[in-house]
């Protein structure tokens, strides 16, 4: 019975097996047939019986992880021992053996070694890289191996080409990667110190110059803070001197030669000379001046002597003072003296450090642990303000125009701003009011205004209708100005102040040039206008209105019997003219005239709207005949293009979007008007008779006789004069039950 072929049932060694190649005993040298090794391996590279083969590179424990080649593995891995080798002297006096300490690098990933020697200075000897980079082979008599990782331990001798290096220790990466490949680490040995450089310490040390010498050494400072500047933003109060004031400075700290330079930053139009510095770089005493001092007080070496020979090839010398008798120490401003908030002496100028920059704070925050960096305030407080006076206004030209001529030696001429409400000289830009003229002299007691404010400007013009046999020419009674408001100087420096579009409302009286009107009515566009700007016109706020109608909410049932008595067809609706006196009773004359006029546009009665035909035609024909449209043919020939069936109608749809593309100036709902009074019953309208109707070339209608605002009379507290209503009738039903919640019977 055969075993399974599983791991443990199976004699046969070949199993798995994949190289079965026999390695070449035999070679051929100076062509002659001989054995050029013992050493191969047999069959597959397993060693023939009693053979032992010995190892070319270190052998390492296989890990857990794919495997890899050595060169990739330990890539960039050095192991680093060091050592020392005692050198006997035989013919120095002084010392019989020397002590040089070396430095052993392994590199795991081809065997290969390296000795370096470090410096020592005055030494004499050649150091440096004592061998260089490859592998070394063993002592005889196994020069035919190399050395391997295993060959390194602490505490050992190692010969290298006859030399032996005695290794007391190593860096901490190479002891943990020799535990890891189970190698025993013997305890560091005692490193010797060398007579040689003993005995020359010890000299140094003892040893004094013959002249005094002070060595000066700036070149490790130099190298080490070259281009690094500290900097501070500084400022100088310099207001105590004639015409002194602050004055910004900006300190530069050059750390390579403690040196200091100051700039200054000269603000605009500040009237002194643009200076390249305000201090040049140089060291900055600390005490201010120091003052006047001999020749020779100041300086680093105090000389004592000068001698010289009278021959040629002889230098001259010199004795120093080795005491330095006489020298003055001045103490100069070090890094350490400068910080923020700080005062500093620069030739008795006080100045204070504000503040510094980004490097400046890392620097004194890494080298002395400052954290606090609380910059003050360097820029200087603001001058006073001097008032501008102006001469008073001459009386020729505009106030602005005089000005001008204060300004700047050129006179400039005047550019009037315009307003955000310009609309390009249209008509619905200009607020028109209904006045009357309160004069004592009953002869004006009749006269009617309408006064005109233009939002593109702030401009104002009185117009009075002309009336037949009234006494009065009528017309232009103020032509287009800015009203100052009365009572003003004429002759003074500030500029007068203007009638605004605020004053304007209705039931306010408004002087103008001297005459008081008060506004009595006006427009549909003005009424609207002030409405949707609440935030001018208060009193066109609802709610404003309402809130003070809800203050008498006590007498809410008097209210609504009030009503219904004036109502006595019980139509739910009241006049005008009884609404509004109703309001004032009501409020005790609270509500001013724009109110009452708010609340009953609020709670109108919409008036029904006129559908005649011909008075629709006859708007459309004074529209267009105003902007002198006349493409009514393009028009034709869009429809008849359109018109595929041939039929002459079309949709109202289609009418509408032809007056669209052709640019007709009809608004929306006017345009849906019209077109609802030419379709059929269909909602198919014939196009040619539409457009030759709107044609105000060949098909004129006779224009419009526009009622007189003169003709509808009010009561007498109207002051008793003529007057256009705001609305004709007003829901009262449906203000009290949103004022004072009561509902309808």
């Amino acid at each position: 019975m055969a075993l399974p072929l599983l791991p443990g049932y199976c004699f046969n060694r070949n199993v798995g097996k994949e190289k079965f190649h026999k390695s070449q005993h035999f070679g051929i040298s100076n062509s002659v047939r001989m054995l050029l090794s013992e050493e191969k391996p047999g069959i597959g590279g397993e060693p023939l019986p009693g053979q032992k083969v010995k190892t070319k590179y270190s052998i390492y424990p296989k890990g857990e992880g794919s495997e890899g080649p050595s060169w990739l593995v330990f890539n960039r891995q050095v192991l680093r021992f060091d050592a020392y080798v005692e050198d006997e002297l035989l013919d120095k006096n002084q010392e019989l053996y020397r002590i040089r300490y070396y430095k052993i690098y392994f590199y795991p990933e081809d065997d290969t070694i390296e000795v370096n020697e470090p410096e020592v200075g005055n030494s004499a000897l050649p150091q440096g890289t004592n061998i260089r980079r490859h592998r070394i082979a063993l002592p005889p008599p196994n020069d035919d191996r190399f050395y391997t990782v295993y060959d390194f331990n602490i505490n050992i001798d190692i010969v290298f080409y006859g030399r032996t290096f005695k290794i007391y220790d190593c860096d901490k990466f190479t002891k943990n990667f020799l535990k890891k490949i189970g190698i025993k680490l013997n305890p560091p040995g005692h490193r010797p110190e060398d007579p040689y450089i003993k005995m020359r310490k010890e000299k140094l040390e003892n040893m004094n110059p013959r002249r005094p010498y002070e060595s000066f050494d700036t070149l490790k400072q130099f190298l080490q803070y070259e281009g690094k500047v500290l900097r501070f933003f500084c400022m100088w109060d310099d207001t105590d001197s004639l015409f002194g004031d602050h004055r910004e400075l900006v300190l530069h700290y050059f750390l390579a030669d403690d040196t200091v330079e100051i700039r200054e930053i000269l603000p605009d139009n500040s009237g002194r000379d643009a200076k390249t510095f305000f201090l040049r770089r140089s060291k900055l005493p600390k005490y201010g001046p120091p003052g006047l001092h001999q020749p020779g007080q100041i300086t680093n070496h105090s000389v004592l002597n000068v001698f010289g020979s009278l021959h040629s090839r002889k230098k001259c010398g010199y004795v120093l003072d080795r005491y330095k008798l006489g020298k003055i120490n001045q103490e100069f401003y070090k890094d350490s003296d400068l910080t923020v908030g700080a005062t500093i002496d620069v030739w008795g100028r006080k100045v204070r450090l504000c503040d510094c920059d980004d490097f400046t704070k890392c620097y004194y925050k890494t080298k002395y642990g400052i954290e606090n960096f609380t910059p003050v305030s360097c820029k200087p407080p603001p001058p006073p303000k001097i008032e501008r006076k102006f001469p008073p206004y001459t009386g020729f030209g505009s106030e602005e125009d005089s000005l001008r001529s204060c300004l700047t030696l050129k006179p400039v001429p005047y550019l009037k701003k315009m307003l955000k409400e310009d609309s390009y000289g249209n008509i619905g830009n200009i607020l028109r009011f209904f006045a009357r003229l309160i004069r004592h002299e009953c002869v004006d007691a009749d006269r009617m205004f309408v006064i005109s404010y233009f939002l593109n400007d702030g401009t104002l013009s009185v117009f009075e209708p002309i009336e037949r046999n009234s006494g009065y020419s009528g017309g232009l009674f103020l032509k287009r100005s800015r009203v100052k408001r009365f009572g003003q100087e004429v002759f003074k420096s500030e500029f007068s102040e203007y009638i605004k579009v605020e004053e304007l409302y209705v039931g306010a009286k408004v002087n103008v040039n001297g005459y008081l009107f008060v506004l009595l009515n006006a427009d549909e566009f003005t009424l609207e206008y002030m409405e949707k700007n609440v935030d001018k016109f208060p009193y066109s706020n609802i709610e404003l209105a309402l809130q003070k109608l809800k203050e008498e909410k006590a007498k809410s049932r008097e209210i609504k019997q009030v009503f219904a008595a004036a109502d006595c067809k019980h139509t739910k609706m009241v006049h005008f003219n009884t609404f509004r006196n109703l309001l004032l009773d009501i409020t005790v004359d609270r509500l001013i005239e724009q109110e009452i006029f708010t609340i009953a546009r609020c709670y109108r009665v919409p008036e029904e709207v006129c559908t005649d035909v011909n008075v629709l035609v006859t708007r459309a024909q004074e529209k267009l005949r105003r902007d002198i449209f006349e493409h009514f043919d393009k028009a034709i020939s869009t429809c008849v293009y359109e018109d595929r069936e041939k039929k002459n109608v079309l949709p109202n749809s289609e009418i509408k979007r032809v007056c669209k593309t052709h640019r007709f100036p009809f608004s929306d709902d006017f345009l849906d008007t019209l077109l609802s009074r030419f379709e059929d019953s269909e909602g198919q309208i014939d196009y040619k008779s539409f457009f030759n109707a709107l044609n105000w070339r060949t098909n004129r209608m006779p224009d419009l006789q526009a009622p007189d605002y003169l003709k509808e009379i009010c009561e007498d507290v109207w002051f008793g004069m003529p007057s256009p209503l705001p609305v004709k009738f007003v829901r009262y039903l449906d203000l009290l039950k949103d004022v004072y919640g009561l509902d309808h019977d």
